[in-house]
């Protein structure tokens, strides 16, 4: 009887994770006894990092997108474009939105965050952000056109992806208007809702230091309730007003209506063992998370996933084969974070760890812009 795994999610994690399955298991896939299914509601994948950049004129958004079919094996892969709409982990069966279901002996959650602008009063009518497509194009033609003013970036709620972008957004504002000629008329402030400028201590006393030095304002502790379009303010929990002339928001986050109804963790994050990547919900046997959906203790980041898959492969290899699976995840993370338009730093760390800040340099820099261009090569499982 042929034994199926079922990947919910064709973002990174996903696809990294399909590619490593018909590596290991190729032999029991051309044998017949391996079924290997990728469910992803879109054709194509978008590699979100890129939308940075965007935002500042320096990539299009169709260098931020490829077929989802160029990115795995098609041949060993079932991809399927299709919404799931149920998760049954008692019967193991995903129901699909074309009306059909689909049972497996092992179930993998990748689908990833959802943005909810919605949650704050205001928002999306007074707020840009960079977080998806159409919201990097409309921030990209505000900023061209802003040349004076009070530019205000506030991350409202964690966690959010990609937690380094917000930092990296207002340092590379920063040196993008001096290289304009526009410094001078614009004020910059970064707000964040906890008591220092990022989640990770060392990265947080960077930041801030490297604030000072920019003529950044930095708010912490500080958490948008309402915004005001008209009157053009940010009125927070903490009872404060704050006027702003461009808003660039980093909308709340929100996990996965389907991880909920199933009971696989609050708030639409699915519980996992933070090393197996299994989830923990009683009766969820055969289901695991990766990605930003898996509540782990670690940045919601596309590295994360890419670990997390190379994790997971080999502990669904292992059960498949009748073994003992050994495999686990330490939270190791990498990150490459701009510290300008034109230098950058890197941080790399795992569970508990605090990572050290390198000095930032035009190296690292081009480091990062190397790996963006060759993202589609991780994603095909290559490097």
């Amino acid at each position: 009887m042929t034994e199926r795994i079922v990947i919910v999610g064709g973002g990174t994690g996903g696809t990294v994770l399909a590619n490593r399955l018909t590596d290991d298991l190729a032999a029991e896939i051309d044998a017949g006894e391996v079924e290997v299914v990728l469910i992803n509601d879109t054709p194509e994948q978008t590699y979100k990092p890129a939308f940075l950049y965007v935002t500042f004129g320096k990539k299009e958004l169709a260098e931020a997108r490829r077929p989802i079919a160029d990115l795995v094996d098609t041949d060993r892969v079932d991809l399927r474009i299709d919404r799931v709409t149920g998760l049954d982990t008692d019967a193991k069966r995903v129901s699909l939105e074309t009306g059909t279901e689909l049972a497996y002996d092992h179930l993998v959650l990748a689908m990833g965050a959802n943005l909810a602008p919605e949650e704050v009063p205001g928002l999306m009518e007074g707020g840009h952000h960079f977080y998806g497509p159409e919201g990097a194009e409309k921030l990209r033609d505000a900023l061209a056109d802003f040349e004076a003013g009070h530019l205000v970036l506030s991350v409202i709620g964690v966690p959010h992806m990609c937690p380094a972008a917000p930092v990296e957004f207002v340092l590379m504002a920063d040196a993008w208007f001096r290289e304009r000629g526009l410094r001078d008329e614009i004020e910059i402030t970064y707000t964040y809702p906890i008591q220092r400028a990022h989640g990770i201590q060392s990265v947080a006393d960077w930041a801030t230091e490297l604030f000072e030095e920019r003529d950044i304002n930095l708010e912490t502790f500080f958490n948008p309730e309402e915004i005001d379009p008209e009157a053009k303010t940010i009125e927070t929990m903490e009872g404060e007003s704050f006027e702003y002339d461009l808003l660039v928001a980093i909308p709340p986050h929100a996990g996965s209506d389907l991880v909920t109804e199933a009971g696989l963790g609050d708030d639409g994050w699915v519980a996992v063992d933070k090393h197996t990547l299994e989830a923990t919900a009683e009766g969820a046997e055969g289901v695991y998370a990766i990605g930003d959906v898996a509540d782990v203790p670690t940045s919601k980041a596309g590295s994360v996933a890419h670990y997390e898959a190379g994790t997971v492969a080999d502990r669904i290899a292992s059960r498949v084969r009748g073994q003992v699976p050994t495999a686990t995840f330490d939270g190791k993370t990498i990150c490459f974070i701009e510290s300008g338009t034109d230098e950058a730093t890197f941080v790399e760390f795992g569970y508990g760890d605090q990572p050290v800040v390198r000095k930032p340099s035009k190296l690292l820099h081009w480091g990062k812009l190397a790996y963006n261009e060759s993202y589609w090569l991780t994603a095909r499982g290559l490097i």
